[in-house]
């Protein structure tokens, strides 16, 4: 049985009380994380803030090559923390799984250590001169999801170390041990108290919300539900705490009728079904021209049947269960409730403990539940349309505005549909292909500000303006 510490202040540190971690493969007790107190928040607020007064002061040369060292520490730890990911959080080590997870927390990681914000001259004449500079804000509050927990939290971590900050993280209940050994190999290489990890199941204390209040904190950055990030901002109003918030999507893609149906299968399967369908910019909702509509059903459909299912353990699942009871119920009703609406082309009903088949759904009303609704699952609607101004109209009918694609031969006509929907994102011929050197965030209720690149960064930063 696997139990891990919190790292805070450089030191391992457990809990007065402890929380059983589940295997969403088989429902059991993978392991054991502390239970933190509003105490142990408070001693990693201070902790943080004690490194903060040296960390701050580093030179860029010197955070570059410390967060190069943190890059290091991944790699060398890559399988290790993969199979801790497969375990609490359910997907298959192999494709697009944990070790993929893995290798995506390397390449962020080690493309931000190479990044900087120099100073910028404004102006340097006979009037005077003028300087900008990005001064670190302090400690910063990191609150991470369970569907990807390590790539995620270097998401939130490197910026802010990178830019001179401190930080505490606190991890989703169901995926927290990932993301223990995470910090604590990143211990090996910083310097204490310059990244702590806190862990709580949300029930004994209220870790979240009382980091979005919390004095000593001067940002927080979330990935999460639109509702917990609306708390969040809540909570981070009094104290007027910078905030980054990337929160849901109900992701559009519209495929036009120049389309090959067979070509497109495969991009459309994993734009929808990445991670089972539980990422935030994954493919919610396809909407196909009606001159190809039936060919798409039974392409994609064709497909997706031969997706093997299983345990994240064993090294054929492609794919593995829902991640935890609340969002397997959750993908259960909608796709219930879909069944009386439309054609069931694939699955359709729950599987054993947490599985959930493949699920596709045509012929569904534009109002229906599975289309108004973020699944974050297995489940696809798949809706027809006959003129391209109205998928544009469907497409932008959602309070949540992510990420979408267009897909079609013609790039230049795609990308003319692609101006008019109203994302942070749109992809041609894919979807949900982030990439480290391209801004990323949502428009409308998916979030507030932006993450990666330097514009990522310049959110981690205060700006003070010389003038001499």
């Amino acid at each position: 049985m696997i139990e891990l510490g919190m790292t805070i202040d450089g030191r391992q540190v457990n809990a007065a009380n402890r929380f059983a971690v589940n295997n969403p493969a088989t429902g059991e007790a993978a392991g054991f994380a502390p239970n933190a107190s509003l105490a142990d928040l408070d001693a990693a607020v201070e902790a943080a803030t004690r490194a903060f007064a040296s960390w701050s002061r580093t030179s860029d040369e010197e955070r570059k090559k410390a967060c190069e060292a943190v890059t290091a520490k991944l790699a060398e730890h890559a399988e290790e923390i993969a199979q801790l990911i497969t375990l609490e959080q359910g997907k298959p080590l192999n494709g697009l799984g944990s070790r993929f997870e893995m290798g995506g927390a390397q390449a962020w990681s080690g493309y931000t250590a190479g990044l900087s914000l120099p100073m910028k001259v404004l102006q340097d004449n006979n009037e005077g001169r003028i300087e900008l500079h990005r001064k670190p804000l302090g400690v910063v509050g990191s609150i991470t999801p369970w569907n990807w927990p390590v790539m995620i939290a270097i998401w939130h971590i490197l910026p802010a170390l990178r830019t001179g900050n401190t930080v505490v993280i606190k991890p989703s209940p169901y995926t927290p041990l990932s993301t223990l050994k995470t910090v604590e190999v990143m211990n090996k290489v910083l310097p204490a108290g310059v990244v702590n990890v806190i862990t709580s199941d949300d029930k004994h204390a209220n870790i979240g919300a009382a980091m979005a209040a919390h004095p000593g904190i001067r940002k927080i950055v979330f990935t999460g539900s639109c509702a917990t990030g609306q708390k969040v901002m809540t909570s981070a109003a009094e104290t007027m705490k910078r905030l980054t918030l990337e929160m849901g999507g109900n992701d559009a893609g519209i495929v036009l009728p120049d389309c090959n149906p067979q070509q497109i299968a495969e991009g459309l399967f994993w734009g929808a079904f990445i991670n089972n369908g539980q990422t935030c910019a994954a493919m919610k909702r396809l909407y196909v021209h009606d001159k190809i509509y039936d060919e798409v059903c039974d392409a994609l459909t064709a497909f997706a049947r031969n997706i093997p299912v299983g345990p994240g353990s064993d090294e054929k699942s492609v794919l593995g269960p829902v991640n935890n009871k609340m969002q397997h119920d959750k993908v259960s009703r909608l796709v219930a409730d879909a069944k009386k609406q439309g054609r069931v082309l694939l699955g359709g009903e729950p599987g054993d403990g947490l599985f959930f088949p493949v699920t596709l759904i045509a012929d569904l009303p534009a109002d229906a539940p599975l289309v108004a609704e973020e699944q974050f699952g297995p489940a696809l609607p798949i809706l027809r349309f006959t003129e391209v101004d109205d998928a544009i109209k469907q497409a932008n009918n959602s309070e949540n505005g992510l990420g979408g694609s267009v897909w079609s031969r013609d790039i230049e006509a795609a990308k003319k549909i692609a101006l008019q929907m109203e994302c942070g994102s749109v992809w041609i011929n894919k979807h949900g292909a982030i990439q480290p050197n391209a801004p990323f965030g949502g428009v409308k209720k998916s979030g507030l500000g932006v993450e990666f690149t330097e514009d990522g960064m310049k959110e981690y930063t205060d700006v003070q303006v010389v003038y001499s």
